[in-house]
Parts: C-alpha cells; sequence; structure tokens
C-alpha cells in the first residue's frame, strides 16, 4: 500500500514538474533573464510597445506549439500564451504586415516559395489539427495577401505508404 502511495505521488509530482518546464508554466513575475536562460533559449524575440519585450518559444512536434511570452519594461513577466490556435489564425488578415505575423504567430513550421505568383506560403501546425495545417500567403512587398487551412503533407506522405 506504502508503496503505491509512494509511486502515485511521484507520478503526480512528475506531472506537475513538467507542465512547469513548458515556457508557458512560467509564473508571472519570472525575469527576461531567467526565460531566456530556460528552455533552450528564445526562438524569436520582439519589441512590445511602452518598452516591453515579447519572447517566442517555438515547441513540440513538428513545431505544433509556440508561446509567446510578454515582458513588461522593467522585464517582469506579464502574460504567456500558446498562440497556435484556430482564434488567433481567424486574426490573420489580407494587407497584415509579415513582421507582424511572426509577432502573433511566431515562426512558421515550414516556408516554400511560389515563385510564379512571386508568394512566399507559411505554413503552421497546430493541435488539434491533425493532418490540416494554416497557410499565409506573404507578397513579395511583405503582407499577407490571403490565408485559409489546407492538408499537411505529413499525412499524404504516410497515407502513400498503404
Amino acid at each position: 500500500m506504502l508503496l503505491r502511495f509512494t509511486l502515485a505521488a511521484m507520478v503526480t509530482i512528475a506531472l506537475g514538474a513538467c507542465a512547469s518546464l513548458a515556457p508557458g508554466g512560467l509564473p508571472p513575475g519570472t525575469s527576461i533573464a531567467q526565460a531566456r536562460a530556460s528552455f533552450l533559449g528564445p526562438t524569436g524575440e520582439y519589441p512590445l510597445p511602452g518598452g516591453g519585450t515579447r519572447l517566442e518559444f517555438a515547441r513540440g512536434a513538428h513545431g505544433k506549439q509556440t508561446y509567446m511570452l510578454d515582458f513588461d519594461a522593467a522585464g517582469s513577466l506579464v502574460s504567456s500564451e500558446q498562440v497556435l490556435t484556430e482564434q488567433n489564425f481567424a486574426m490573420i488578415v489580407p494587407g497584415l504586415p509579415a513582421k507582424e505575423v511572426r509577432m502573433r504567430l511566431g515562426r512558421p513550421a515550414e516556408v516554400f516559395n511560389v515563385p510564379w505568383q512571386r508568394l512566399q506560403v507559411w505554413n503552421y501546425r497546430y493541435y488539434p489539427g491533425d493532418c490540416v495545417w494554416y497557410q499565409i500567403s506573404i507578397s513579395e512587398g511583405g503582407q499577407v495577401t490571403e490565408s485559409n487551412y489546407g492538408s499537411d503533407p505529413i499525412c499524404d506522405s504516410a497515407g502513400s505508404r498503404e
């Protein structure tokens, strides 16, 4: 009985530790220096209005998670969010500067060029988007021309083995 209780307690502690190891698990007030030193470092950094800073932490299998941590001008964590969501994708509209897309969603999982249209397509995988990814077309001028959901080719290659 004691062994079972001890094992259950260890599993609970381990699960709690894993949750706190995700960039979104840092408590408010954490210093920006601590966050930069954690989780193998940020994958992007963006200035916020008022002197704050946003740190990007792209994580997860196939790039399906991107956490944005916002720090005030004093360098204290104010908020954190996993940004690869359908709600955030809905905010991506034609005319939005590519720089703003990167600040909102972080780096794409994959990028490909469409030379004849003079576009670059940024692809974002997300949960629970199995076999679906969000695609954003960026013009040569650096603005969103269109965005939509598409079939993730990673699923096509798995299905072609059947």
